[in-house]
């Protein structure tokens, strides 16, 4: 039997072996082996590349994969850089001798061409001052009669909190421990909130005052957030930010900064008075309808003697239907604050919109929590 016809029953035993242990990309390697071996097989630089990385990453042996190559006739230049690349990333011994002959008789071969330049997406420029002026006018018009627009409605509101005792400061580095979670009844009567506890973890409570509960609460979602941004006293100053994508529709995207002068918004450290800071963040503005989906909110200039160093709001809205009408309500709220002795942090969900009128008992006939997990499916 000929050395050729051996190292051919070689190859193709190894490459049989690893295609029978399931490995799809083996099974494709011994196609190509069997091809390779019937007739020279041309390459491309980069198919060779590609080829080579693949057989190295899957172990394949050097002096089998050698014998393979020989049978390669390249259509491009093989560079001295692409076979430092490939010494680089483990090439045998052997492999690299035959690359080596490759680069040798491809010198006289045309470099590939250049890879094609990916086009270049140009930023859609911001909207002038006066196409700015009047976007904000129409979201302020929104916003001072959002709540005026609102059925009276009653929803859960499902409230996770965790806390991370590390204090670490990189977003995403966090280690978040459960501390409780807690079910409260949220009902909206002629413009006015109420907020009642009807379950803490597994437990059933009877009506408990939200502010009752302790820790970490927030409140003014269904409205007074966003009214407090527009409303002539906060004398809001409000600069362009950028162009956004937020659920698939495009939004005017506006910083804004309310000094503590014309603030309302505050902090109560446990037992303490409420403390109003200044504040800024972004308001998210829909590009057709002109209605505030998503509110960021952050203090600043908080005294350094004072026990929260820092807080920050996400409040996104979605289509919620009451009845048989759909309206934008608060959906989900993410909000961190960092005190002296950890971060901690409210994941709030809103569901199960129900619509009622003045004399309607509010009243669930199951399980709250096993109706939102109905909600979710």
């Amino acid at each position: 039997m000929s050395s050729k016809k051996e190292s051919e029953i070689l190859i193709i035993n190894a490459v049989v072996r690893n295609a029978v242990s399931g490995t799809l990309k083996s099974l494709l390697l011994f196609i190509a082996l069997m091809s390779a071996l019937a007739a020279d097989q041309s390459m491309t630089r980069s198919q060779l590349v590609s080829f080579v990385q693949s057989s190295i990453k899957m172990h394949y042996d050097d002096r089998q994969l050698a014998e393979y190559l020989r049978h390669v006739k390249l259509t491009e230049r093989l560079d001295d850089d692409t076979m430092e690349e490939l010494q680089n990333l483990g090439a045998g011994a052997k492999t690299v001798g035959v690359l080596h002959d490759l680069r040798d008789s491809s010198e006289k071969l045309p470099d590939p061409p250049p890879p094609p330049k990916k086009a270049v997406a140009v930023p859609k420029p911001p909207p002038d001052s006066v196409e700015q002026a009047r976007i904000l006018d129409a979201a302020r018009d929104y916003a001072l009669n959002y709540t005026q627009e609102l059925p009276n409605f009653l929803c859960l509101e499902s409230v996770k909190r965790s806390i991370d005792k590390n204090l670490r400061d990189e977003p995403g580095n966090e280690s978040w421990q459960g501390v409780d979670s807690f079910i409260a009844r949220l009902s909206f009567n002629e413009q006015h909130e109420d907020y009642k506890v009807v379950m803490q973890g597994s437990k059933a409570v009877n009506d408990l005052d939200i502010m009752k509960m302790g820790g970490a609460t927030s409140r003014g979602e269904f409205g007074s957030m966003m009214r407090e941004i527009f409303e002539p006293e906060s004398d809001t100053r409000f600069d362009w930010d950028h162009w956004g994508t937020l659920r698939g529709q495009r939004v005017y995207v506006f910083r804004y900064d309310i000094d503590q002068p014309h603030s309302k918004w505050n902090i109560q450290w446990e037992n303490d008075e409420p403390v109003i800071f200044a504040y800024r963040g972004k308001v998210y503005i829909d590009e057709a309808t002109y209605k505030i989906v998503r509110i960021t909110q952050s203090p600043y200039d908080m005294p350094t003697s004072y026990p929260v160093k820092a807080s920050d709001t996400v409040l996104d809205y979605a289509n919620q239907k009451i009845g048989d009408t759909e309206f934008l309500l608060p959906a989900k709220v993410v909000w961190t604050s960092r005190t002296i002795r950890y971060i901690s942090k409210n994941d709030v969900d809103f569901r199960l919109y129900k619509k009622f009128g003045a004399d309607t008992i509010i009243k669930f006939d199951t399980n709250p929590e096993d109706q939102l997990k109905e909600e979710k499916k």
